[in-house]
Formats: C-alpha cells, sequence, structure tokens
C-alpha cells in the first residue's frame, strides 16, 4: 500500500474545528485523521481524489 500524503493534494485543507482538524474539498469532509486514511479504511481503497498541487512562483 502507497500511503498519499494529503499535504501535497491540491483538496486537502486544515479546518477550525478541533475535533476534525482536517478536511478534503473534493469529497466534502472533515476528520480526525488524514482524509486519505479515512478513505482507505472505510473502502479498502486508496483515494482517487487526490490531484498533486500546483506550485505557483511568485514575483517581487
Amino acid at each position: 500500500m502507497k500511503r498519499i500524503d494529503c499535504f501535497h493534494c491540491a483538496h486537502h485543507y486544515i479546518t477550525w474545528d478541533r475535533n476534525f482538524p482536517y478536511g478534503c474539498r473534493a469529497i466534502n469532509f472533515k476528520a480526525k485523521r488524514m482524509p486519505s486514511e479515512e478513505v482507505y479504511r472505510s473502502s479498502g481503497e486508496e483515494c482517487l481524489s487526490f490531484t498533486p498541487k500546483t506550485k505557483t512562483v511568485r514575483k517581487a
């Protein structure tokens, strides 16, 4: 099993909810653990919504 790192996903975000600090905009839910872990625990499949973040270059 290759672990998906949600911190590198474009859909991942940190919530203000202390009980559910991690969120996924693609699947529209919040969780106590990383969303990819919750997807794997509930379905037995890797997250199919993973989209790598694109890097933006800032000009000064």
